[in-house]
């Protein structure tokens, strides 16, 4: 049930819960108690004194030996809690006549040989008088004087909940800055490292204010680390540029004859994919930026693509082969053609390399997208073998690789899609992979600004 899985998951619901059975619970002990503790030791300490009380009010009842009514009646006025009844031969009169018997216990069958403690024995002797004439005067308990008690009752746990609900509001405010820690927590594992978690400064120094500063130091810290180890990769790729051109121009210098042309091949592939490999993380490092500056202009997808497409078939026949679908009367969308170039590129050579012995074509779907159609979706999906279910997640991540032998020999890094990701996200947009059994499905989408 909802409600019980919101419960096992939210401290806040459990806290009232705890409060509310904290409230009962009290309320039932005391209430219970009380009871207890007067059922137990009223007839040692209040007997005696009531007994005696009775009969008082018995002389005062028949003063002279008989009954007078009037002062009964002045006794019930005076005292609306108690009742009377009188019989006897000249006197029957009763207080409240709407009442059957006087209130009291159950009668039972008086034994000589009891004593007069204990449950409630000998109840005639305790209530009931005789007067000298003979008349029996019995006292009772006025039910109707009662009425008020469940109401009082009423209002005492009214009350108690309604303190339990201030001090639940009061705990709710303590722990208010829970929500604050939680969300600036996620910020953090998002790598949105410029907004740390703001409390007020009457709670900086509680333990919630110690945990939030202590966050958002290791959020500090942690964006540091990150940046260093940023600065670093761009400094190691900048420097390596120049030993790799120089590493070029002399491979390409070697003489071609048939014993050097292998191995002088073999050499500048190499290096066209370390240089290549150096161009991705220093576009990647460009992208994942809090700045990512695109140069956009109003470009027609289904002719990038054609391009895309054409300049892949230069180094790769098999690109000749992918079908392009895109959709009639496609919007010019703002775009920065370098990057979305790059982003297709990456997209269709991932597809080409892992669909080699597919029985169908790469396809390249382009439609629309967006509340007015104002926006474009890409799909590039192959008819390959895919990549296991729980490892889609990571495909998008920086040099991971689901097949490390395959991708190797195929010669990639595992750098295409995280790069086809980052373009999409700096555009505004959205990155999504899935398996479409067989093969694998890519879909971005490009929204128009």
């Amino acid at each position: 049930m909802n409600w019980l899985r919101r419960l096992r998951h939210s401290i806040k619901l459990r806290l009232l819960a705890v409060f509310l059975l904290l409230a009962l619970s009290v309320a039932f002990i005391f209430i219970s108690g009380a009871q207890k503790a007067f059922s137990l030791g009223w007839r040692e300490a209040a007997r005696p004194l009531l007994m005696d009380y009775v009969s008082r009010l018995a002389v005062d009842v028949a003063p002279t030996g008989t009954p007078e009514v009037v002062r009964a009646q002045a006794i019930v006025d005076r005292l609306p809690v108690i009742t009377i009844a009188i019989a006897g031969p000249q006197v029957n009169w009763r207080s409240h006549p709407e009442a059957q018997e006087p209130r009291g216990p159950r009668k039972r069958p008086r034994d000589e040989n009891r004593h007069d403690w204990g449950d409630d024995r000998d109840w005639d002797s305790l209530l009931q008088r005789t007067s000298a004439d003979g008349h029996t005067i019995t006292f009772g308990l006025n039910d109707t004087a009662f009425e008020r008690r469940p109401r009082l009752f009423g209002f005492a746990l009214t009350a108690l909940l309604l303190i339990t609900g201030l001090a639940w509001l009061y705990v709710r405010r303590l722990l208010r800055p829970l929500d604050d820690i939680r969300a600036g927590a996620m910020r953090f594992g998002a790598g949105e490292f410029g907004q740390p978690i703001a409390l007020p400064a009457s709670r900086r120094h509680d333990e919630l204010g110690e945990l939030a500063t202590t966050i958002n130091t290791m959020g500090h810290d942690i964006e540091q680390m990150l940046e260093a180890q940023r600065a670093l990769l761009l400094a190691i790729s900048h420097e390596l540029r120049s030993p790799l051109t120089r590493a070029r121009l002399n491979t390409e210098l070697l003489p071609d004859t048939e014993e050097v042309a292998p191995q002088r091949d073999a050499l500048l592939r190499d290096l066209a994919e370390m240089a290549r490999l150096i161009s991705d993380l220093l576009e990647s490092e460009r992208l994942a930026g809090r700045h990512a500056a695109l140069h956009r202009e109003p470009t027609e997808p289904a002719g990038l693509a054609r391009e895309v497409i054409d300049e892949l078939a230069t180094t790769q026949p098999s690109a000749r082969g992918i079908r392009l679908h895109a959709a009639q009367h496609l919007p010019l969308v703002p775009l920065d053609r370098i990057r979305v170039k790059l982003l297709l590129r990456n997209l269709l050579d991932n597809a080409l390399r892992h669909s080699a012995d597919a029985p169908l074509p790469v396809e390249l779907h382009i439609r629309r997208t967006g509340e007015a159609g104002q926006g474009i979706e890409l799909e590039v999906r192959d008819h390959g073998p895919g990549v296991p279910d729980d490892q889609l997640p990571h495909l998008a991540q920086a040099f991971f690789r689901p097949d490390t032998a395959r991708t190797r020999n195929a010669g990639g890094v595992g750098l295409g899609l995280y790069l086809c990701r980052l373009v999409a996200q700096a555009h505004g947009g959205t990155f999504a992979v899935r398996n479409a059994k067989p093969g694998l499905a890519v879909t971005v989408t490009l929204p128009s600004r």
